[in-house]
């Protein structure tokens, strides 16, 4: 199972198709497995046996959210589209301190037939347009603006030559969330945080693997928020 899980995160999803079938054909009762497959036959752009994977998954077990939210998520997709260029879903962010990266939410979004190709754990561009920070994906489609409270102050550090990485943490047809770092400050901006933080805010957020795995199969990312360590406190969820 390991193995078909780093395949996804690698975007080798022909070789995930692969090695989820062969787990299916010692373990047919496995509805992550199901889930697995359902998810690797979409990025393929094989709906139909996406749809039957996932309607697998829903037999074994009909209270499946992951299933449950795939399935309506294909009734809203349209004629296939197959991606050769899928990015590799980004397993390696880790922040820690604030100033430098947060949640942030996406709004004037894309037609849902372009955000629901998108998938969490997936870098997207970040692009500077005057005064607003707008997240294109790889194809260079736009998908949305980075919200004001953020997005004016970010594209006028990325005109002063600041640097900045992106990825999808949470995707649903009507709301979308980016973590956004800092990785690179150039001299000029010496001094200049990204993200100022707010009173008494001490945590230092990031996204683990082990979350990005998570959203790898539910694409809705509920109930995986950005996880935080404060002092002495161990981790816990934030809703930024």
């Amino acid at each position: 199972m390991k193995e078909a899980v780093d395949l996804a995160m690698q975007a080798r999803w022909e070789e995930a198709v692969k090695a989820n079938k062969a787990i299916l054909e010692l373990l047919p009762d496995d509805v992550e497995t199901y889930n697995r497959l359902g998810r690797a036959l979409m990025e393929m752009g094989d709906y139909a046996a996406a749809r039957e994977s996932y309607g697998h998954a829903l037999e074994l077990d009909p209270y499946n959210k992951i299933a449950k939210k795939n399935l309506e998520r294909l009734a809203q997709l349209g004629e296939p589209v197959t991606r050769n260029d899928r990015q590799r879903v980004v397993a390696d962010v880790f922040v820690e301190e604030t100033s430098k990266a947060r949640v942030v939410q996406l709004v004037k979004l894309a037609p849902r037939e372009t955000v629901l190709l998108m998938a969490p754990g997936e870098e997207v561009s970040l692009h500077s347009e005057g005064q607003k920070l707008i997240a294109k994906n790889k194809q260079g489609e736009y998908l949305g603006e980075v919200e004001p409270k953020y997005g004016p102050r970010l594209a006028k550090l990325m005109d002063g030559g600041n640097h900045y990485m992106a990825v999808i943490t949470s995707l649903r047809e009507d709301e979308v969330r980016l973590l956004i770092r800092e990785t690179y400050q150039d001299p000029s901006q010496a001094g200049r945080l990204s993200f100022p933080p707010k009173k008494k805010e001490r945590f230092r957020p990031y996204v683990r693997e082990s979350l990005l795995r998570q959203r790898l199969e539910d694409e809705d990312g509920e109930e995986a928020g950005a996880a935080v360590e404060t002092e002495g406190e161990g981790f816990a969820e934030v809703d930024y």
